[in-house]
């Protein structure tokens, strides 16, 4: 029995999927992918591979399509937009495969939330604002506990990134309201970061939500609520000042 791969293949833009992945993806025999969220030129790379659309499947189905063809010594690619870790329902196919004595390997990929901070241009941790990162989603039909509602996350007033959740917009405005932040906080709106459409809208946690639907934007969008967005205000990283001394470099100053 062979291995199965579980592949990232980056936020969108073809160039931005690692070496690796490529290889992968141009030797496979069976790639299942993520239906419209796998770019049309990486699925181009699979020459010689059988490709199926997750989209249309069932878990069942899907894991069948892993399990029968790893049994068969074929190479084995299960294709995830963005990164196979962040939202990608692979803990539970790899487990249900090592049940069946097949081992899995993940090959990590560029996750949308850094296709969007480029886009930016910004970092998502600021000396001085903040230095950590929330990710998460709103909850709908899928649940989050109790101590990971937004409102409580959100009074870490750290850079809040939600994923799945555009849609939700007005429920994270007011979430993130009740935990602490201002109104006046920036909002960030990446749609479709890194492909050719990405379409970038910025606001405040007061008027993104009438930007976005003026914009129509209903799905595959990256939501940042932080004020290192278009900061003017920030401390510069001691890293490089001439007064901080590390391991590799002693202080320009006496």
């Amino acid at each position: 029995m062979s291995d199965v791969f579980f592949v990232g293949c980056g936020p969108g833009d073809p160039d931005l999927i690692t070496i690796k992945a490529k290889k992968l993806i141009q030797k496979a025999d069976i790639v299942v992918y993520s239906g419209s969220l796998i770019p049309p030129p990486i699925l181009k790379l699979c020459k010689k591979g059988k490709l199926h659309n997750a989209a249309g499947l069932v878990r069942e189905e899907i894991f069948e399509i892993l399990y029968k063809n790893a049994k068969k010594e074929k190479l084995v690619v299960r294709l995830h937009d963005g990164d196979p870790s962040i939202y990608g329902a692979i803990k539970e196919q790899i487990d249900n495969l090592e049940e069946k004595g097949i081992n899995s390997i993940v090959v990590p990929g560029v996750t949308a939330f850094l296709a969007s901070a480029a886009a930016l241009e910004t970092q998502l941790t600021l000396p001085g604002i903040t230095q950590t990162i929330i990710l998460t989603r709103a909850e709908s039909r899928t649940k989050v506990p109790k101590r990971e509602k937004i409102s409580e996350l959100a009074k870490h007033k750290a850079t809040m990134v939600f994923y799945l959740s555009v849609h939700l917009l007005p429920n994270i405005v007011k979430e993130t309201l009740a935990g602490g932040f201002k109104k006046s906080t920036p909002v960030a709106v990446v749609y479709r970061a890194s492909w050719k459409d990405q379409k970038i809208v910025k606001g405040t946690l007061e008027d993104i939500v009438k930007k976005i639907r003026d914009e129509k934007i209903t799905k595959t969008a990256i939501v940042i609520v932080s004020n290192v967005i278009d900061s003017k205000t920030y401390e510069y990283s001691k890293l490089y000042d001439k007064d901080f001394s590390h391991g590799f470099r002693k202080s320009k100053t006496k």
